[in-house]
């Protein structure tokens, strides 16, 4: 089971102050020293927390491989043609959220999105689709040939144990055997945590999980590197 961490929050925090610490790239490293088999950060349209300079330094730094989480348009399709990232993942994108509030809808944006991802696949980027636990939204995201998935994990992350949260990770698990049957890679997140992976990581079509709040507020206190081993630990 892989994991790669989401440093978004590392740049939130550096922002908070505009000042030049902590720095995301740094912090990127110690969690590949730490076990983490790669780096995804997310670029938004009002640069809140990474910008380009965070992107041309991950990519001269790491040594796993750099997921660029944007949007899809063309401001950003230029930017990950320059970083030329090895993943470059679609998601939805609001002026005013303050994270990522749900899987992009793929089949309202189906004929927009198709040149968009062949553009990028055809410089050798995979790309991948953040999408809702929804078999209709896979199925298009299938017929529109991308490298991979991640499943939105947050509404099972949101419920607290019981009847609503089983039913919201057996969706998850349904969506992960439809995603595999159609030959699509499996990766999930959003919302997971140190209480509530283990159940999420036994769904064996899942390959690799994307965590980014939960490891670096636990980073705050005890280290980025055995907030990373800790995670990977459940992950095992």
């Amino acid at each position: 089971m892989r994991l790669s961490v989401n440093i978004d929050h590392f740049a939130t925090l550096r922002e908070a102050r505009k000042s030049k610490v902590p720095e995301p790239v740094l912090a990127a490293l110690l969690a590949e020293q730490a076990g983490a088999s790669g780096i995804v950060c997310h670029i938004r349209g009002d640069r809140r927390h990474i910008r380009e300079r965070d992107l041309r330094l991950l990519r001269q730094s790491i040594k796993t491989k750099l997921n660029i989480e944007m949007a899809a348009t063309e401001e950003m399709k230029k930017i990950a043609l320059d970083i030329m990232p090895d993943t470059v993942s679609l998601v939805p994108e609001e002026e005013h959220e303050i994270t990522t509030q749900g899987g992009l809808d793929v089949i309202k944006n189906k004929e927009r999105m198709a040149p968009h991802i062949r553009s990028l696949q055809q410089k050798r980027i995979k790309v991948s689709i953040f999408v809702d636990p929804s078999e209709e939204q896979i199925k298009t995201c299938a017929e529109l040939n991308v490298d991979l998935i991640e499943i939105n994990t947050g509404r099972y992350a949101d419920l607290e144990a019981g009847a609503e949260r089983n039913k919201a990770e057996k969706e998850i698990a349904n969506a992960a055997k439809t995603a595999h049957k159609l030959g699509l890679e499996v990766h999930a997140g959003h919302g997971l945590d140190y209480w509530n992976i283990r159940p999420i990581a036994a769904i064996q079509e899942i390959k690799e999980f994307s965590i980014g709040f939960a490891i670096i507020a636990r980073s705050s206190i005890v280290g980025i590197e055995k907030a990373v081993k800790d995670m990977l630990h459940l992950l095992e």
